[in-house]
């Protein structure tokens, strides 16, 4: 299944979704329930669009934070982080629709201090607080360097289920598949205090290959 996916560039937690969805399409189709078969089959293309993972690469990869998501830039702040309330990061939230790629990437290189999932609600993704009361998993990462950067995938009103693929000590490198998020749902960034965003509100930026922060010269 997973080469299946591979070969049809679709997450592995899709595919399983569509190619069965697929099957029991040509199945009615083989039985004579044609209109049937070609609608079922139609909507393994959906959900097979839904869950593809084009290959990325990043714009650059030294001194910069690449975005995590696909989609819209719905908030540039300064805030601290869920687990470290003495810091200052700059928080770059990507809101991702239901036609987004919806499959996550590693902001930075560096190895997985801790990943922490939290129960919550599934309130609309693109509000600021959705951050604080939706259904979310945070991974926060330390780079060669020593700083702690943090990627909080929130679910929103029609995600349902949030896949992150990485654990505590793990090595990880820029723009390594991480995870998933199910249908429209939202990515929040804490970048250190050492860098400077250089995105703004209303841009879209793309998983594994936008520069969303860099460091500062």
């Amino acid at each position: 299944m997973n080469r299946l996916a591979q070969m049809a560039m679709i997450a592995p937690e899709g595919a399983k979704i569509a190619f069965g969805i697929l099957a029991i399409g040509i199945i009615m189709a083989a039985l004579g329930a044609h209109c049937l078969g070609v609608l079922i089959i139609g909507l393994s293309c959906v959900v097979g669009s839904f869950f593809r993972d084009p290959e990325r690469q990043p714009e650059r990869i030294e001194g910069v934070v690449i975005s995590g998501a696909d989609g819209k830039v719905v908030d540039v702040s300064e805030c601290s982080m869920p687990d470290d309330r003495e810091t200052v990061y700059h928080r770059v939230s990507v809101f991702m629709s239901p036609l987004d790629v919806h499959v996550n990437r590693a902001p930075v290189s560096g190895e997985t201090v801790f990943v922490r999932h939290t129960s919550g609600d599934f309130r609309a993704a693109y509000r600021d607080e959705a951050s604080e009361h939706n259904e979310r998993t945070l991974m926060v990462v330390r780079d060669d360097a020593g700083r702690r950067h943090g990627m909080m995938q929130v679910a929103g009103y029609l995600a349902r289920r949030i896949v992150c693929r990485i654990h505590a000590r793990d090595r990880i490198f820029i723009g390594q598949r991480v995870g998933l998020i199910m249908f429209g749902s939202r990515v929040d960034h804490f970048i250190p205090p050492d860098y400077r965003v250089i995105v703004a509100v209303g841009q879209r930026v793309r998983a594994g290959e936008t520069a969303i922060g860099e460091l500062r010269s």
